[in-house]
Parts: structure tokens; sequence; C-alpha cells
């Protein structure tokens, strides 16, 4: 993984006084940041988002198109790390936030740069977070978070929804690209799952919406990647996956707490 920076400078965070506002003033932070507010009260650091609308299409053009090409241009960094649904995105979400640089594109074994560009206001692990990328309990940022490891490289499907995502609607109609669909299967041993809404996919002809996500594991066996039309989903043969505000197993559409 392209991790970096040591989480005890993050960690050090905790112990700064607040500023004005009850934000964190932290002359520690990286890149920088000396204070965190969190304007929506969710847990993650207003300074962590992105909060120009050019980065929020270089974000989700990235996080797209990775997690597409996971399926139609397999890496062995890919395979390696790509377990289950959660993994997927963790795998698209943080490589969207790095410096695309031709080193990096040969780790993961990306063939060509797609031209996005990159994220201009940090790059990860270069941001408030250090080497962390998601929030993984409930409640507004506070002290005490980075040094009680309220942020983490690793998030399930659960963790992804309650505590980094907000919802957006209960009708497929209203997703954007980059956007989380979350199931909850209460007789499955994993109950959450999620999925990416892609839109326009980068490898079909245009026209249609698309969506990405990963099946984990299916009768003791390693599952994989697939990728479908959106109309597909929602005609799913099995109505527990239809993406439906009929459906009581359909959670929703929700959108990273990123792009709050």
């Amino acid at each position: 993984m392209l991790l970096g920076q040591s989480a005890r400078d993050v960690a050090t965070r905790a112990a700064q006084p607040r500023s004005a506002g009850g934000m964190i003033a932290d002359s520690a932070a990286p890149l920088g940041f000396r204070d965190e507010a969190d304007s929506f009260a969710d847990g993650f650091p207003d300074a962590a988002r992105l909060d120009r609308a050019a980065d929020r299409e270089t974000f989700v053009r990235w996080i797209t198109f990775l997690a597409e090409a996971a399926y139609y241009q397999p890496t062995a960094a890919s395979q390696d790390e790509v377990q289950d649904c959660a993994a997927l995105i963790r795998y698209a979400y943080r490589n969207a936030l790095v410096t695309h640089t031709a080193a990096w594109r040969r780790e993961i074994g990306l063939e060509a740069d797609p031209g996005f560009g990159d994220v201009t206001k940090f790059s990860y692990p270069d941001w408030p977070l250090g080497p962390n990328l998601f929030r993984t309990r409930p409640g507004p940022l506070a002290r005490g978070d980075f040094e009680l490891a309220a942020f983490a490289q690793f998030a399930d499907a659960a963790t992804l929804l309650r505590f980094n995502a907000f919802p957006v609607s209960r009708q497929l109609a209203a997703a954007r690209p980059g956007d989380l669909i979350f199931f909850r299967q209460p007789e499955q041993e994993q109950p959450f799952h999620v999925m990416l809404f892609v839109g326009r996919s980068y490898f079909q002809p245009q026209g249609d919406d698309w969506i990405v996500y990963h099946t984990g594991a299916m009768n003791g066996r390693r599952g994989e990647i697939r990728d479908l039309r959106a109309a597909t989903l929602l005609n799913h043969s099995d109505a527990r996956w239809r993406p439906l505000a009929a459906n009581p197993r359909f959670l929703g559409v929700y959108r990273f707490d990123l792009l709050h």
C-alpha cells in the first residue's frame, strides 16, 4: 500500500489546545492545517473534505475508474488487496487520493495514465489524517480522536456506511458517479454490502449507467468483482438485491463525507 507518514505524527493532535469556535488548533498538523472544524458534526474534519469542485470531480473520476479497472484490467496489486466489497472501495478510495506518478502506476500495474490529473488540496498520505483514511466511531470531531484511534486505514462495509458517508436518497435515480449503494442481508454472516455507482463506464460503450462491486466470498470460495448495468440491478432476479425504496434490504444511496 502507498502509506508513508507516521501515525504518531497524527496522534499528537489530540494533545493540542482548541481554538475559538471549538476547532482543534494543531501546529503539528500535516500540510500546515492548523484549525480543523467539523461543519456537519459527522466526525470528519473539514480540512480533509474536498471543498473545490475540480477536486471533487478528479476524485470521482479516479475512484470510479480504478474500481472498474480492477475488473477490466486486474493487476497483481488489485487482486491481492480486493477480497470483498469494502476492500474494493478502500483500494479505489485510497489510490484516488495519491499523486499519480509513473512510479505509482508501475506499483499498482496500471497500463496508462487516464489523464485525470490529481486532487490539488492534498495528496494521501500527506493530508489531515496522515496514513489513516476512514472514521471508525460515531460523533463529531473531538479532542482525543486521533490518539484514541477514531480513524484507521481499514473500514468494512458497515463502517463505511455508519461513519464515512451520508444518505442521499432511497432512489437509485439520485445516484451520482462515486456514490455508494448499500444493502443489508441479515441472514448472511457479513450482512452489510456496498457497491459503487460508476455512471458512464470507462470500458463499455457509452449510454448506460454502470455499477461495480465485489461479491465477497461465495460458498466458502473467493468471490469476484462484477460490473453491471444499473438497469440490470434494478431488475435483479433476486428481489433482495434490487435498489428500490420498496425493498427493505436496500439501505439507500450514500455519498462520501469527503465530498460533503
